[in-house]
């Protein structure tokens, strides 16, 4: 079973983001589950989403896993949870953030030995959307870092997923912010 752990602040997208990718993954066959959990539920509070996803149904429906993937959409989260709870000795991290990871692992030490990635997903959905909503381009660098899904495979399916509720000039900016993405990951 993969198990991915979201963090975010109400408002960025993750819960979004982590249904998008099941509804995607859904479409291959696969068991999934995304869910949450909200803390205050104010816009800008700190919060978690998941996803399973696996061969056989999944009966484990607890929020606690030790995630394959941590994805941080917000920078700031890094330094104020503990991102690194419950993790497997293979978690790979996917970090939103303006440092290059030398500059992270030297702000963040119990990262060091970990396998990082780093990109500024904030940036990425301010240049492409126009707004910090930084969910698709995590998205494009879980692709790559992953390997789950072909990247033209993502993008036609997730057109499908955001057709069903956003203007084609949206959605065509969402996928030049999860393409960007999966080019910049490091």
């Amino acid at each position: 079973m993969l198990e991915i752990r979201w963090h975010s602040r109400a408002g960025q997208g993750a819960v979004t983001g982590a249904k998008g990718l099941a509804d995607v993954i859904a479409g291959t066959g696969k068991e999934v589950q995304a869910f949450a959990f909200y803390g205050s539920a104010k816009r800008g509070a700190a919060m978690t989403a998941y996803n399973r996803i696996d061969d056989q149904a999944i009966l484990n429906h607890e929020k606690f896993m030790n995630p394959d993937y941590v994805l941080v959409i917000d920078p700031g989260l890094t330094y104020i949870t503990d991102i690194c709870a419950n993790e497997k000795s293979s978690t790979k991290y996917i970090i939103t953030t303006h440092l290059s990871k030398e500059e992270l692992l030297a702000k963040k030490p119990d990262l060091a030995g970990k396998e990082v990635y780093v990109l500024d997903c904030i940036q990425i959905s301010l240049d492409t959307l126009g707004k910090a909503i930084p969910n698709a381009p995590m998205l494009g660098a879980f692709i790559k870092v992953s390997g789950a899904l072909e990247l033209d495979f993502f993008l036609n399916a997730f057109k499908k997923v955001l057709g069903k509720k956003l203007p084609q000039k949206v959605i065509d900016a969402n996928m030049v912010a999860i393409k960007r993405a999966h080019d910049e990951v490091k």
